[in-house]
């Protein structure tokens, strides 16, 4: 599937995940653009040690530290669109289960929770 075909679907995914969100949830999860490339870049991979077949990533401050972090990044959630499809086998709802995952994993950490309180919420 192509690239365009893919992020139209991973964005109707967004969403529609906003719009079920509670109130004070769904305007957090406003203030954090999602970003959509088809893999890490090299650069992210070589520099970062991101690993190639990522699915998703949240980059900058999360929403309790804001811009006293220090953090030169704006927060940011990745969404690696090549790799969810890889990782679904081909399968659009998969795919689009693996976005629903992957997004509600990065907003997470946006929020500021760890991974340990993400797996225990099914969301690792």
């Amino acid at each position: 599937m192509n690239q365009v075909a893919l992020e139209r679907m991973a964005k109707r995914e967004v969403e529609a995940l906003r719009l079920q969100l509670p109130r004070e949830m769904a305007r957090r999860a406003a203030e954090v653009p999602v970003v959509m490339l088809p893999r890490p870049t090299k650069a992210m991979v070589r520099d970062d040690g991101v690993e190639p077949d990522l699915l998703g990533l949240f980059v900058g401050p999360n929403c309790a530290e804001g811009v006293e972090s220090g953090d030169p990044l704006p927060p940011e959630i990745l969404l690696f669109l090549e790799n969810l499809w890889d990782y679904a086998d081909g399968d659009e709802e998969l795919f689009r289960e693996e976005v629903r995952v992957t997004y509600y994993h990065e907003l997470g950490h946006y929020l500021g929770l760890e991974e340990d309180d993400l797996e225990d919420r099914g969301l690792e």
